[in-house]
């Protein structure tokens, strides 16, 4: 069945297709469904020229290969059109010539997670959905509370009890009936689709909902728009659930589809210690096994990843690679992003830029390629994590002899230290 510029649907894992996406997921096999475009149609519509010459540098400049059809709503908010950075000194540390930060904290809740939510909200609206849910470590539910907040739809979210205090305080000040569950967010995500089955909630979960990566593919556009119509060598992508790295994925092989860009990057997923069971499908037999999820970087902390069968097919089919981080070498690249390139990114936001510190010291990495570390949250989301990454601040009296002291131990006037650990 064909909607407007949709063909269907297809499964990620069987490649079973199907006309909608009422159920979520695939009738055959429960697997992950991806949207399937008419690229005929599309390329009518989407040019070089019709970007160029459109002044909306939101999202929604690329609704011609999105799936909404009617745009009875949309989040009242700027989503997209975010900084890209070339970052020199950090770049220089690396031995890497052209190297780029795409920084989506900017995004209204300060999170990537504002691309898919963007598209999730839009398309409840378009089928009349009073309520949405999902289940997040704390990003895409204070996502979606913010870009419903104003509009027809009441939110309600369910999240792991340990979710950091700043991501709670953002679902609870948007508005977002809040439910913390006593477990991991594994364990919040299955009920969560329980919740949305027994009350006929709209369920936007990553990797869940087919639409999510649809918002996320977004981010792929405006990078090629951004290099000058180039395409990067290498993109380096914080990988948790698997949903991000697979719309970025999505993204370039739509507009490669379209003729936009005439060549595709290889794609870097990244992953904490404790948490790539991706990284291991990766390099063993692409299947997804659980794995423990401890790591810092909540949002990137998961046991069985929702979208792995998609991530470890656009590692694969991009010819990439995944890396693995430890906490240090997150926090580590907290510290480096923050203070050589004035980006502050959350510990998941910054294990790009960690895993890029490790590929490229292992040659993984060209000197001259042009690669990109996507920044996907914004490091006041996670204070606590941040302060682990920098120390404490000095206290004195407020005397100047005390000053003086200090100043002197600690070599201040020489550039030395500016904080204790």
């Amino acid at each position: 069945m064909k909607t407007g510029h949709i063909l269907g649907f297809k499964c990620v894992r069987c490649g079973e297709e199907t006309p909608s996406a009422k159920n979520y997921v695939c009738p055959a096999c429960s697997g992950n469904l991806d949207v399937v475009y008419d690229y005929k149609a599309v390329k009518k519509a989407l040019t070089r020229k019709s970007l160029e010459s459109n002044p909306d540098k939101s999202v929604w400049r690329y609704k011609d290969i999105l799936p909404i059809a009617q745009y009875k709503g949309v989040p009242i908010v700027h989503i997209g059109g975010t900084p890209l950075y070339k970052a020199e000194r950090l770049g220089s540390d690396m031995g890497l010539k052209n190297l780029y930060l795409k920084d989506d904290g900017r995004n209204p809740s300060a999170s990537f997670k504002d691309r898919a939510g963007s598209v999730a909200v839009a398309k409840a609206l378009e089928l009349g959905e009073k309520t949405i849910t999902g289940a997040s470590t704390g990003n895409a539910a204070s996502s979606m509370a913010c870009l419903s907040a104003g509009l027809d739809l009441k939110t309600i979210i369910f999240v792991p009890e340990k979710a950091p205090v700043a991501k709670i305080a953002q679902l609870l000040v948007f508005g977002a009936v809040v439910i913390a569950v006593k477990g991991t967010y594994d364990q919040a995500f299955d009920l969560c689709l329980q919740a949305s089955a027994e009350f006929g909630w709209y369920n936007r979960n990553t990797g869940h909902n087919p639409f999510t990566r649809e918002g996320k593919k977004t981010c792929s556009f405006e990078l090629v728009e951004q290099l000058g119509w180039n395409c990067p060598d290498k993109v380096f992508v914080s990988v948790g659930d698997g949903n991000i790295i697979s719309g970025i994925w999505k993204g370039f092989k739509d507009f490669y589809a379209l003729g936009l860009i005439d060549r595709l990057p290889r794609l870097v997923g990244v992953q904490a210690a404790g948490s790539d069971a991706i990284k291991r499908a990766f390099e063993s037999d692409g299947k997804i096994r659980p794995v423990s999820g401890e790591t810092i970087a909540d949002s990137i902390s998961v046991l069985l990843p929702r979208d792995g069968d998609a991530a470890v097919k656009a590692l694969k089919e991009s010819k990439g690679f995944a890396v693995s981080v430890t906490d240090d070498e997150i926090l580590a690249a907290m510290r480096d992003t923050a203070r050589r390139e004035s980006v502050f990114g959350e510990p998941a936001g910054v294990a790009s830029v960690a895993g890029l510190r490790k590929a490229a010291a292992q040659g993984m990495v060209k000197s001259g390629e042009k690669v990109v570390a996507l920044i996907t949250g914004n490091g006041l989301k996670d204070v606590a994590s941040a302060m682990k990454a920098v120390g404490k601040p000095h206290l004195i009296e407020p005397e100047v002899g005390e000053l003086k002291r200090l100043v002197e131990r600690e070599k201040i006037n020489s550039g030395g230290i500016a904080c204790r650990s």
